[in-house]
């Protein structure tokens, strides 16, 4: 068998798909031909995507604060990414005043903002871990 044929071949039948839809049976469906109402995704499959998702995350962390994201610690670092990674962008950059709290070094302040949000109201536990950590330097 050739693999890579194979594969071509699939492709060229099932078609690529890089966002969900419904096949013609009405299952949720992914990539090529991915049943995902059916076979789902595997845990091995799950974590290829949490590391992809987490690079993305890093990558706007690091477009939103320039050469300032290196001088973040490593706890700050992740409480960014771990907020970009539930809000999305455009959710992250809406912290208009959060954002500039980091920038300033005024970590309290930030972890305030952070607690002042309608996101925190929605994610109580998560934003007061998050906010705590900014604050204090510690997961």
């Amino acid at each position: 068998m050739k693999f890579e044929r194979l594969q071509n071949k699939l492709i060229e039948h099932e078609g690529l798909r890089l966002k969900p839809y419904l096949c013609t049976a009405g299952k949720l469906t992914i990539g090529v031909g991915r049943n995902l109402d059916d076979v789902g995704i595997t845990k091995d499959e799950a974590t290829t995507l949490l590391a992809n998702d987490i690079l993305r995350c890093i990558a706007v962390g690091q477009s939103i604060f320039g050469e300032g994201w290196l001088k973040l610690s490593d706890v700050r670092q992740e409480v960014i990414v771990n907020m970009i990674f539930n809000l999305g962008e455009t959710g992250f950059r809406n912290f208009k005043n959060t954002i500039e709290y980091i920038r300033t070094g005024a970590y309290d302040k930030a972890g305030d903002e952070m607690l002042a949000s309608r996101w925190a109201k929605q994610v109580p536990k998560r934003a007061y871990e998050l906010a705590l950590a900014m604050k204090t330097n510690q997961i």
